[in-house]
């Protein structure tokens, strides 16, 4: 029998997950809302531009002015009872102290797990279920996908748990619950040492984070270079119209992650950003895009193409803003993957039932522009939203057009295989819906290193400069993080 307790209202989520960081699969969707303790204003917006999937954070409050009031929900969860992880052909389901390995389909398995669906809180947006990452390599169980580039980091493709309690807090009313379903009998035996503990955060501060390297690129300009010329070739022999080109870059750090987060969170509020704690390593997310949404059988995804860098300077910040919206190129990369978007939905999606809502809304953001349409569809009545996700899996605004050919281009130029990045992170609910994010502007915590990548999509008329200086202006917040004192200028990031 599902449990409801309110919870004190804290302006800034991140004071909660402190409670929650020295237990098992910590979870936190932080949705980037106004954190200074004002109520957001009454959001009474087109639901295409609702942002619930945790809402967006920063404890500063300085998202753009359209994604203040639009976000609400900040979602947080640990301890899941039962598990399930990926790599390669086997998933290792862990529940307890038990394990065993299977190689049935990964979305499969989660639908199994998920169970029939039940929903105790239908206001809230997540009462429980499947939550974690879907890592880009995951592609490979539903995609034919050469294996050319080098698999260096250790890290599942997949990587979920199953939680039977969240806390989920509502920014708009002030108000936080904690949810419990009663499917994993430890959630009431702990229920009110689980109160106690979010009422009261009391902890140790962990240790502080330090850079001890400088950060290094796995392309230096000429190995970018002739990536690029490669993806090009490809586009002039008509094998596709666009590719993403990505690059990563690397340092070797110790301490604790968990305050690199609190400093992404502050100077790059985005509205899916995300912060899990694994076994296998940690995510450090503040990506400002949508993936998948499904609520009842409502589906929306927002992709986003098309970038220009912020500027402190307003007139600048506007031109820049201008420029991209008034931009043939960067529109017509967009109407591309729209296009693509639109028929990975027909997988899934009832036949008449998808539509592009909206096209070439700038979106702002603390370090970039962004240029991006909405499209929705209603899911057909026999699927599940784990159909939903495979028919779409990964997001065609990260690999390019067709997409399964870019997916093979990209394995075959890009030096490394991205991992978390371009994957997605959300949740599937006991009650059937769903929320993920593209997962960019990504860092990922692995032994004593930490990651991140950028990139950008390359069409017939890309110039490599301007596309190199773009992947910078993406990941200028990640290598801020990194060093504060500027080393994210092209001129100071060595090889990998």
């Amino acid at each position: 029998m599902p449990r409801i307790a309110e919870l004190s209202y804290h302006a800034d989520s991140a004071t909660l997950c402190e409670a929650l960081l020295d237990r098992p699969w910590c979870a936190f969707l932080d949705s980037g809302s106004p954190h200074d303790g004002r109520p957001l204003r009454d959001n009474r917006v087109p639901m295409e531009n609702q942002l619930p999937f945790a809402g967006a954070s920063g404890s500063d409050g300085t998202l753009a002015p359209e994604h203040r009031g639009i976000a609400r929900y900040d979602i947080l969860t640990a301890d899941p009872y039962l598990t399930l992880t990926t790599r390669g052909e086997i998933t290792t389901i862990r529940s307890g102290d038990r394990e065993r390995p299977s190689g049935e389909d990964p979305l499969t398995l989660i639908r199994e797990h998920l169970g029939d669906r039940c929903r105790p809180r239908p206001d809230l947006p997540f009462c429980g279920g499947a939550l974690g990452y879907f890592g880009y390599d995951l592609g490979r169980r539903f995609e034919t996908v050469p294996s050319v580039a080098e698999a260096d980091l250790d890290l599942p493709e997949l990587a979920v748990g199953f939680y039977d309690w969240a806390v989920v807090v509502d920014h708009l009313e002030q108000r936080t619950w904690l949810v419990g379903q009663g499917r994993d009998r430890r959630t009431f035996l702990q229920w009110d040492e689980l109160i106690d503990a979010l009422e009261r955060p009391r902890r140790s501060p962990p240790p502080p984070f330090e850079v001890l390297s400088s950060i290094a690129s796995n392309f230096d300009r000429p190995s970018y270079q002739h990536a690029f010329d490669r993806v090009k070739a490809h586009i002039r022999h008509g094998d596709c119209y666009q590719v993403n080109l990505t690059q990563r870059f690397e340092a070797r750090t110790r301490g604790s992650v968990w305050h690199a987060y609190r400093q992404l969170r502050r100077i790059n509020p985005a509205p899916f950003s995300a912060w899990l704690d694994h076994p296998d390593g940690r995510i450090l997310c503040s990506s400002p895009e949508r993936f998948l949404e499904l609520r009842g059988d409502r589906v929306e995804t927002k992709p986003i193409k098309g970038t220009r860098p912020r500027s402190l300077d307003r007139a600048r910040d506007r031109a820049f803003a201008e420029e991209l919206r008034s931009s043939s190129k960067d529109r017509a990369e967009n109407v591309m993957i729209v296009d693509l978007l639109r028929n990975d939905l027909g997988r899934s999606c009832v036949p008449g039932s998808i539509r592009a809502t909206r096209l070439f809304d700038i979106e702002r953001f603390a370090s970039v522009h962004h240029l991006v349409s909405t499209v929705t569809g209603r899911l057909t009545p026999d699927l599940h939203a784990v159909d939903l996700l495979r028919g779409c899996f990964p997001g065609g605004s990260i690999t390019g057009a067709p997409k399964v050919r870019a997916m093979q281009i990209i394995d075959s130029v890009e030096p490394n295989r991205r991992s978390v990045y371009c994957g997605a992170i959300g949740y599937i609910g006991f009650d059937g819906n769903m929320d993920t994010n593209i997962a960019i502007r990504t860092l990922v915590q692995h032994g004593d290193r930490i990651y991140a990548w950028a990139g950008g999509g390359i069409v017939a008329d890309s110039d490599p400069e301007a596309e190199f200086q773009e992947s910078l202006d993406k990941a200028a917040a990640l290598l801020a993080v990194l060093d504060p004192a500027g080393s994210r200028r092209a001129g100071q990031i060595a090889q990998a």
